[in-house]
């Protein structure tokens, strides 16, 4: 008897480390599904927004009448993106990040069938209209109920869900930014309460992440999101500046997160009539603002690539950071699909980049460039709006290759997430994913 329960014993740890070890093969396959779904992802967008920039370029060069069919197609674009989510799948909405938490939480579906077609095409028509918002919500959302759809086809326990569905969201966000050490990170970090920690659940997440990065730098290419000059450590005499900008941006973070949910309900509580009459409006507001100035809409980062020039004066700056602050915040409040992330780095760039042009004229003999202050404000404005510090530092020096920033980040992030939470502001996240349960519970 003795030995028959001993080998029920090792039977149930070989079966044991054969799931576990299935897991990784399963998390290896949601990282090449990942990867080339977002990978297309990124190409046609591409096309997209080639197609609208040189649309709008020809216009000046034009009559009126040529601004027809740019109004025509934003407008459309955006109407046609907020019909398919509010028709067939309205956790579509937004980012999705906060769908997926509950998700892994057990308490939100992951109607996968439906929520793939639709966040893929509705983000389509949403950031081709010009839209300030980004890729990587869609591509996180979109790997997370690839995890979901993995899951089923090859009829896995449920308790592989919370795995699986993980390591989609972190290949996503890999896929979307070439940033696959933020993909593991995002995962751990931002969602923490809601991922269940074990050693092959965290390296399911580390293989999709990987794999979905690798896949993308084949078919796209292995450049740096962000291309720009890569900064020497700053000096320790500087490190204060980073403090005081991480103090700021707590205050922007606070009042970023105050205005999405304000704008949000405000759309929601609209009847049809006049949220149709609303998206005429803002389709407008967003393609005058690009035949204006490009930079003023999209994810941003063409903008970032042109605020980083540092040829930009101060007050274009600051014209830049608040329209581009008020145009995502209406963007996002729409409820079509689309990340922050994107549009959030793009006002840090801004931002830091104000902050670093008054610190130079200041103490010149100290600043050698104030670009080192933008890459910092990329951090940190996801620090105070996510209060995800790490994973803004990750990204941050992904997107850049900025890796000799890393102690300045570290102070401005977590100045940013600490003052913020000071402050009484919540994740973002946290607060979209309570606001769509009592949404849910109210119409019930």
């Amino acid at each position: 008897m003795g030995y028959l329960k001993s080998w029920k014993s090792d039977q149930r740890f070989t079966d044991a480390g054969s799931k576990n070890f299935k897991l990784i093969f399963f998390a290896f396959i949601i990282g090449i599904i990942v990867g080339i779904t977002g990978s297309v992802f990124r190409l046609i967008l591409g096309y997209i927004d080639n197609f609208r920039t040189g649309l709008y370029a020809n216009i000046e060069h034009s009559g009126f009448v040529s601004w027809l069919l740019p109004l025509f197609l934003g407008i459309t674009g955006i109407t046609v993106s907020l019909f398919l989510v509010k028709k067939y799948a309205p956790e579509t909405s937004g980012s999705g990040v906060q769908e997926i938490e509950g998700a892994l939480d057990g308490i939100k579906p992951l109607r996968w069938k439906k929520v793939l077609p639709i966040k893929f095409f509705a983000s389509l028509f949403s950031l081709g209209s010009g839209m300030l918002l980004g890729r990587e919500g869609p591509t996180i959302q979109i790997g997370a109920n690839m995890g979901k759809m993995t899951e089923d086809v090859f009829k896995q326990p449920a308790d592989e869900t919370n795995p699986l569905v993980s390591a989609g969201a972190a290949a996503g966000l890999a896929s979307a930014f070439n940033a696959p050490l933020a993909g593991i990170i995002f995962v751990i970090e931002e969602m923490h309460g809601h991922f269940k920690h074990t050693f092959f659940s965290v390296a399911a997440i580390m293989v999709a992440s990987g794999t979905a990065d690798l896949i993308v730098r084949l078919l796209i290419g292995a450049d740096p999101v962000i291309r720009m000059t890569i900064f020497p450590t700053p000096d320790i005499s500087l490190i204060w500046m980073f403090l005081l900008l991480g103090f700021f941006f707590s205050f922007i973070g606070y009042l970023f997160n105050k205005s999405v949910i304000l704008t949000l309900n405000f759309f929601r509580s609209l009847s049809r009539t006049y949220l149709f009459l609303s998206i005429i409006f803002i389709g407008i507001l967003i393609t005058v603002a690009g035949i204006i100035s490009p930079d003023m809409i999209g994810g941003g980062y063409g903008t970032i690539r042109m605020v980083l020039d540092n040829s930009l004066s101060f007050k274009v700056l600051i014209v830049l950071f608040i329209g581009r602050f008020l145009l995502t915040i209406f963007s996002y409040g729409t409820g079509v699909p689309g990340g922050i992330f994107a549009p959030l780095l793009a006002l840090g760039v801004i931002f830091g980049m104000l902050f670093g042009n008054i610190a130079d004229y200041f103490f010149p003999e100290l600043i050698s460039q104030a670009g080192i202050f933008a890459v910092a404000g990329m951090a940190a404005i996801f620090a105070s709006t996510v209060r995800a510090p790490l994973t803004g530092l990750v990204l941050a020096v992904e997107m850049t290759s900025n890796y000799e920033m890393i102690l300045p980040l570290i102070i401005s992030t977590v100045t940013a997430s600490v003052v913020t939470a000071q402050l009484g502001n919540e994740p973002i996240y946290t607060t979209l994913l309570k606001r769509s349960l009592i949404k849910n519970k109210n119409i019930k």
